[in-house]
């Protein structure tokens, strides 16, 4: 069984990997976060600064390659977790395009090879996921977590708005567009699989129907 962590920033996808890794037995590929040049100079750049070295789309390149690699080989083993997917990563191509910060051309190019790399999959054995766990949650929860987790380049009241825009249409997104495979959806400010067995349980029991 392959599965999907999704939802937005701060929301708990490495922690829910973790959990599952452990009760299902399951290798977790996390997003790569720890090492990545780009990000923190994502983070902290000016917009000048942005325009000048291009951040926004290195950053999404750069997730780009990590989570192709991560995917195929979740799939080549067939029984693995994803923290994060290559699913979601044109979202936040498309939101940084909206925002002005990757340029039309610059969207061209990434589209091109997004759609060569899960063309790429579909040669395959397994082609794609078995199920999807969406954490969705309150922006004042998104804001509580990513504070709460403490990563420097991620604090900071001027990203504040940047958060908002990527959330308010998260939800929707994900719904839309992703058709990789069927959606758990874990609504996070009323289940807590990490504090409440119960809440696990049930999340537990959905997820049987995908295991092999």
């Amino acid at each position: 069984m392959v599965i999907v962590i999704g939802g937005m920033i701060g929301l708990g996808k490495t922690t829910t990997a973790k959990i599952l890794s452990e009760r299902l037995s399951l290798p977790v590929y996390y997003e790569s976060v720890e090492g990545n040049k780009v990000l923190p100079l994502f983070y902290k750049a000016s917009r000048e600064e942005k325009e000048r070295n291009r951040y926004p789309f290195l950053l999404q390149l750069s997730f780009l390659s990590n989570r192709y690699g991560s995917i195929r080989k979740a799939l080549l083993e067939d029984n693995a977790i994803l923290d994060r997917s290559i699913y979601e990563d044109s979202y936040f191509a498309s939101r940084n395009h909206d925002l002005g910060n990757i340029s039309d051309l610059e969207m061209e190019i990434y589209d091109n090879l997004l759609d060569q790399l899960l063309s790429a999959l579909k040669s395959l054995p397994k082609k794609a996921p078995d199920v999807m766990v969406y954490l969705k949650g309150s922006f004042d929860t998104v804001l509580k977590r990513i504070a709460a987790r403490g990563r420097s380049f991620e604090l900071g009241e001027e990203l504040v708005s940047y958060y908002h825009f990527l959330w308010e249409d998260y939800d929707r997104w994900v719904m839309d567009a992703y058709k990789a495979s069927p959606i758990i959806v874990l609504d996070v400010d009323k289940v807590d699989i990490q504090e409440n067995p119960k809440d696990l349980a049930l999340l537990l029991e959905a997820l049987q129907p995908y295991r092999k």
